[in-house]
C-alpha cells in the first residue's frame, strides 16, 4: 500500500501495477491476489487516505478547543489536497465508474466536518447554521482549484476567509 500511495500521490498517473509491486518488493501476483485490478488498488489507497483524514477530528478535538480543531482540520484538508494533486488525476480514471467508494468518502468527510461544526456550535464559537455537506462543497471548490504557482498560499488564504465566515455571528466567537 505504501508503494502505491507514494506512486499515486506523487503524481505518477501512469504507475503500473508491476512497477508498484517492484517498488514494494513483492511479486506482481501477490499484488493481484489482493487487488484484482489497478482501479481496485487506487480505490484502496483512496479509502486509506479517507480513513486517516476521518480519524483526525477526534484527535484534534481531544487536543484543542472545537474552534481550533475545526481550523486545523480545514488546513489539514487543504494541505492534503496539495499533496494529493497527483492522486486526483489518477482518481479521475475511476470516478466515472459506479464505484461506491467516492459516495462513501463524501459522506464520511461530511460527517467528520459535521462533528467539528457541532462541537464548535455547542461551544458558541462557530455558527450553528452550516452543515458538514455544505462545508465540504466549499472545501471542494478550494481544493479543486487548478494547481498553479502559489496555489497552496492562495488556498490557505481562502480557507482562512472561510473559517472567519464560520465564526461570524457565533455567540462566543472572538
Amino acid at each position: 500500500m505504501s508503494a502505491a500511495r507514494q506512486a499515486f500521490l506523487g503524481g505518477d498517473t501512469d504507475a503500473h501495477v508491476e512497477d508498484i509491486a517492484r517498488s514494494a518488493g513483492v511479486a506482481v501476483g501477490t499484488l493481484y491476489r489482493h487487488f484484482e485490478t489497478r482501479e481496485a488498488l487506487i480505490e484502496e489507497v483512496y479509502r486509506k487516505e479517507v480513513d486517516d483524514l476521518c480519524a483526525a477530528p477526534a484527535e484534534l478535538l481531544a487536543q484543542h478547543p472545537p474552534e481550533e480543531a475545526l481550523r486545523r482540520f480545514l488546513l489539514l484538508l487543504v494541505e492534503h489536497a496539495a499533496v494529493g494533486k497527483g492522486m486526483s488525476v489518477v482518481l479521475e480514471s475511476i470516478m466515472a465508474t459506479d464505484s461506491p467508494v467516492f459516495d462513501e468518502a463524501r459522506a464520511r468527510m461530511a460527517d467528520a466536518l459535521s462533528r467539528l461544526l457541532e462541537a464548535g456550535a455547542a461551544a458558541g464559537t462557530v455558527r450553528g447554521d452550516v452543515t458538514g455537506p455544505t462545508l465540504l462543497r466549499a472545501l471542494g471548490g478550494i481544493c479543486g482549484m487548478r494547481a498553479t504557482e502559489g496555489w497552496l498560499t492562495e488556498a490557505r488564504q481562502i480557507t482562512a476567509l472561510l473559517f472567519d465566515g464560520l465564526r461570524h455571528g457565533a455567540a462566543g466567537a472572538a
